[in-house]
């Protein structure tokens, strides 16, 4: 077994083509340890959203490597792709992207069922009741408020026990307690379970509760921080930004 849960390797993604393509990544190389918790920030346009795609197997670079543990991703078909998306990497969005039609305890079995496996009840509702709604279990997504509905999400995408967790702007939609509270989950899931943690984020609080934070800036990685706090976070974002805007900034 690798250290890393994630490594990408001079990853670039280019969309378009000519002249009026954008590049999005231009030559990332980046390591998540297995077991750490890692934010990713940087002004708008940097290539974040971009660079979790790429490295959770929802977008393909146009160059380079990724690596999920020992399996490489960029040479995998489709359905090959697709099974290990399933058995291995968990995804939360901003926008929760729970069916409304479904129980959040069918919201948090889907994965299971996609895969072809039976879900056990029992097992179902463990991961409800690990994310704070053992109650909740019955609730259609319009009876829960938005912080219920990104803990079921978080329940949804921790069913198959992945070996990495993705989050894309995770919080970004709730209330300052609300978000609290989900980032105390995934800062415990990482020092409790060893749980490998990927997050987006524009929020230094959010990304406070990271053991460090990367900063994009024009798709290339520019500056990293260790154990970071909000106030040191908020001052280097606000510093790249203000240097990208008089285009000071040099990757």
């Amino acid at each position: 077994m690798t250290t890393h849960a994630v490594q990408l390797t001079a990853v670039s993604r280019r969309y378009g083509a000519g002249g009026t393509g954008v590049t999005a990544l231009d030559d990332v190389t980046l390591a998540f340890p297995r077991g750490s918790f890692t934010a990713v920030m940087g002004p708008s346009g940097s290539g974040k959203s971009t660079l979790l795609q790429c490295a959770a197997g929802l977008d393909r670079p146009t160059s380079g490597s990724v690596r999920i543990g020992g399996t490489e991703l960029t040479g995998l078909g489709e359905r090959r792709l697709t099974l290990l998306r399933r058995a291995r990497i968990g995804f939360v969005f901003q926008s929760y992207n729970l069916l409304p039609s479904l129980t959040a305890e069918q919201n948090v079995a889907l994965p299971l069922r996609l895969a072809g496996r039976r879900p056990s009840r029992a097992r179902v509702r463990a991961a409800l009741a690990e994310v704070g709604l053992a109650g909740r279990a019955d609730h259609l997504p319009a009876r829960l408020s938005g912080g219920q509905q990104q803990r079921v999400a978080l329940a949804r995408a921790l069913i198959t026990r992945p070996e990495v967790l993705f989050g894309d702007e995770p919080t970004g939609a709730l209330d300052s307690t609300t978000a609290r509270g989900v980032l105390a989950l995934l800062r415990a899931l990482v020092d409790d379970e060893g749980q490998t943690v990927v997050m987006v984020t524009h929020d230094p609080v959010a990304a406070s509760a990271a053991d460090r934070v990367v900063f994009l800036v024009d798709g290339r990685v520019h500056d990293e921080l260790s154990a970071p706090d909000a106030e040191t976070v908020a001052a280097r974002t606000v510093s790249l930004e203000s240097r990208t805007a008089t285009g000071a900034v040099a990757c």
